[in-house]
């Protein structure tokens, strides 16, 4: 493919003029070096088998007990905390987007010791006009970069977002958060029907996007549908 290596081209370029420095320590090199990324805070079992919150055992979390759930899991390898959360915010809206390069590997190591019965992956979309305000899709960055580690098929067209609502992190509850994302997505034509699809997106808090996304997609024909992000927000939201 032409585009990717003129992209490697371009970021080996502005490496040369303006080296990385790693966002933890300041070290020259990388943006995460690797004395930093031993110090990420990780997420091990026992999780909650549905939203992957981590707790004492491996059954479902009081959020996920009465929670009629599209998705059928959402896991990740890090809390969304200390330098993962500036991270991802330098990643997500300081369009600092060669960190899909380090996050995606993140998730590939994590994906290689707790693997998902997959076929393929899609990424969360953004809504167009975010989509301008933003000029990119953070997830499509790492669900390419991911897809491409793990030499998996990626599919960037079928599932749409089609209402403009506003973020996420704006809400202030659980409930309040699936009533802001409901009815947000659909899935554009039957090509993921019968899939065992992989969600890649930065950041789960209430797993409520995911779960809008899995329904559009198995409201089109997927059979299950699974969900990866980088970071777990273990924030408590209320219910009402």
């Amino acid at each position: 493919m032409v585009l990717p290596q003129l992209q490697n081209l371009k970021r080996a370029a502005l490496d040369l003029l303006f080296p990385q420095r790693c966002l933890g320590c300041g070290e020259e090199g990388e943006l995460l070096c690797r004395s930093c990324l031993k110090t990420l805070p990780q997420i091990f079992p026992p999780v909650c088998p549905r939203c992957g919150r981590p707790q004492t055992s491996e059954i479902l979390c009081p959020a996920c007990a009465g929670w009629q759930a599209s998705i059928d899991c959402i896991r990740s390898p890090l809390k969304f905390e200390g330098l993962v959360r500036q991270a991802i915010h330098q990643f997500k809206y300081k369009n600092l987007r060669s960190l899909d390069q380090p996050l995606g590997l993140i998730l590939k190591n994590y994906f290689y010791h707790y693997p998902l019965p997959v076929e393929i992956v899609v990424p969360v979309p953004l809504h167009p006009q975010r989509m301008r305000e933003r000029g990119y899709n953070q997830s499509e960055l790492l669900a390419r970069e991911f897809a491409s580690l793990l030499h998996l098929p990626l599919n960037i067209t079928a599932l749409k977002r089609t209402r403009y609502v506003k973020p996420q992190v704006k809400t202030q509850s659980v409930l309040e958060r699936r009533r802001n994302i409901e009815g947000s997505f659909i899935c554009a034509n039957n090509v993921l029907a019968g899939k065992q699809i992989l969600l890649i997106d930065d950041v789960s808090t209430s797993g409520a996007t995911l779960d809008a996304c899995a329904l559009a997609l198995k409201s089109s024909g997927s059979s299950q549908v699974y969900g990866l992000v980088v970071a777990r927000d273990i924030m408590i939201l209320g219910g009402g």
